[in-house]
């Protein structure tokens, strides 16, 4: 009694302590009846073995991640291993360009053209990598001689990829490396948090080298503005003008219209205004006084007649009689005939009046040959045309253009694939048929008409030792002066005579380029010299694709310029330097 007594208080007590005992042989299994229990050990121990799926998983697991770790290493210590050298000390020591100035460029008087200012950035801050604002000369007339600059590019991590300005078209680009100077390096230590800890100048940077061109932006100016101005009212497309000293070979004014400005193009803050330009079908980016190809028409008579001259094709004082055509049988069908007319009938004239009427009946006898009259021919017309620069592109040069062409049996059997006709000899000597010519070309080839046979390499700079191609020998100076007198004859009496102001002696020749097949186009053209006696300054304009019913034309636009330089540059009238 007493044991089932004292049993039952214990278990009580236990309870009230909420702690349940339960003897071994409750729980415990008999290990016999587990048939994987190891009675060898010492405390038995359960086996179920791995399987051979359940391996190769793992051990395809653990090969892959070291396949993607031994490609990770690679990749980043041997193929980005220098990239990445270079960036960690890049965080440590970070150089930091010192922009050189850009150089100043500056007309023949000092006017500026293109210079820099301080941007908004280094006004308002400190700055590490400050670059300056290319400014331009609000003067209309300049893009073209000046070009414009593309600035300093930083990539995405504020890296620099291209650290110095790049000079786009015109003098900037021609002159950039004198104008860019060498940029300098800042060297700059830097903490894991950004913050400058040191910086040592590495090394200063050289300004830029300022360039005074032979510029006169003045005349400049205003040569634009007055082929803007005859161009819009009758009509033209687009047009050129070149003004150049006959003895330094210096360029006065070289313009094009319609022109870019080389504001919006450097700064392309504007990317309206910059598409507008771009997609311009007036093409403002063409150099029309330097890449431009055009027709020249009547311009190259002059060239023709010192051939004739050279090869004793007819003496200068012979009369021909001119119907106003001359027409030529048809070899294959002798009851008919082509006719090659003449823009007027001139009647009876010798070759001072060919010139200064610009009769083509004449040229086309002296040029290819008609009847019992010997012509200068095709061959000729080609070697004397050559020795003025025509027919190729000017040596290394600030304006050296492109090559154009003279048309020869060659060019026409290459090209068409067809024989040559007297027609097309004839069509030649007055500057038509497939005639291309440059503006830049021109003025070399009245310079050396002006100067006795010097062929000067354009220079835009001022003060410029005078480049000579060649000293056209052939050609003795008493014919240049004949046909400097029918070019004088053209302003006081022919087909210039606009340009026969009381101001100053001028000699000229003017031409009207036919275009296309149905010839309702024209390109207008006027080229010269002045003062006639002691020749100083050459000067030719174009008028592009204006009605073959206009009146008014390039003399119209010189005029306009011999008025405005005698109010404002009467100096360059003079003898004294303007």
């Amino acid at each position: 009694m007493s044991f089932f007594l004292k049993n039952f208080m214990f278990w009580r007590w236990n309870r009230k302590r909420r702690i349940i005992e339960i003897a071994p042989d409750e729980i415990m299994l008999d290990s016999r009846n587990l048939p994987d229990f190891d009675r060898a050990q010492f405390e038995g121990r359960l086996e179920k073995p791995i399987s051979k799926l359940t391996l190769f998983m793992v051990v395809g697991v653990f090969g892959a991640l070291m396949i993607v770790f031994l490609v990770q290493s690679w990749h980043l210590q041997i193929r980005l291993g220098e990239e990445y050298l270079t960036r960690s000390e890049k965080n440590t020591l970070r150089p930091i360009p010192i922009f050189a100035g850009r150089g100043v460029l500056q007309d023949r008087d000092g006017r500026l053209l293109a210079w820099n200012s301080p941007s908004q950035k280094e006004m308002t801050t400190i700055v590490e990598d400050a670059v300056a604002i290319r400014e331009y000369a609000t003067s209309t007339g300049l893009a073209h001689i000046l070009g414009y600059v593309q600035y300093p590019s930083k990539d995405k991590n504020g890296f620099y990829y291209q650290d110095d300005f790049e000079g786009i078209a015109g003098a900037e680009e021609y002159f950039n490396e004198s104008l860019q100077g060498v940029n300098g390096s800042r060297l700059v230590e830097v903490d894991a948090f950004g913050t400058i800890v040191s910086e040592n100048v590495v090394r200063r940077p050289i300004q830029g080298k300022s360039i005074t061109l032979s510029i006169d932006s003045r005349v400049q100016s205003a040569l634009y503005y007055n082929i803007k101005d005859i161009a819009r009212r009758v009509g033209f497309t687009g047009g050129a003008g070149v003004i150049m000293d006959v003895n330094s070979g210096e360029l006065i004014a070289l313009t094009s219209y319609p022109e870019y400005s080389s504001q919006v193009m450097s700064d392309r803050n504007d990317t309206a205004q910059v598409k507008s330009l771009l997609t311009n079908p007036s093409l403002p980016f063409l150099n029309r006084a330097v890449d431009g190809l055009y027709t020249p028409g009547s311009i190259v008579k002059p060239y023709i007649a010192l051939g004739v001259l050279g090869e004793n094709i007819i003496d200068p004082a012979t009369v021909i009689v001119t119907t106003g055509s001359i027409s030529i049988p048809n070899p294959y069908d002798p009851t008919k005939s082509t006719v090659f007319k003449d823009w007027k009938n001139n009647g009876s004239i010798d070759m001072l009046h060919a010139i200064s009427v610009s009769s083509d009946v004449y040229f086309y006898i002296v040029g290819g040959g008609y009847k019992d009259q010997k012509g200068l021919g095709i061959v000729n017309i080609d070697k004397y045309l050559r020795l003025f620069g025509l027919g190729s592109k000017i040596p290394e040069s600030f304006a050296r253009g492109k090559a154009g062409v003279i048309p020869t049996p060659e060019w026409k059997k290459a090209t068409f694939n067809e024989d040559w006709y007297i027609g097309n000899t004839y069509h030649t000597s007055i500057g038509q048929y497939g005639f291309q010519v440059t503006l830049i070309q021109i003025i070399r080839a009245v310079a050396s008409l002006a100067n006795n046979g010097l062929l000067l390499v354009p220079s835009v700079t001022k003060n410029s030792v005078p480049q000579i191609e060649r000293s056209i020998e052939e050609i003795p100076d008493k014919n240049f002066a004949i046909v400097r007198e029918g070019m004088r004859l053209s302003v006081t009496e022919g087909v210039a005579k606009s340009l026969d102001v009381p101001y100053v002696k001028v000699a000229a020749k003017s031409g009207t380029a036919e275009l296309g097949v149905t010839k309702e186009k024209v390109n207008s053209w006027i080229t010269g010299f002045w003062p006639y006696e002691n020749p100083r300054y050459a000067f030719v304009v174009m008028l592009e694709s204006g009605s073959v019913h206009n009146l008014v034309g390039a003399a119209a636009a010189m005029r306009q310029q011999l008025d405005w330089m005698n109010e404002n540059t009467p100096g360059y009238f003079n003898k004294a330097e303007p």
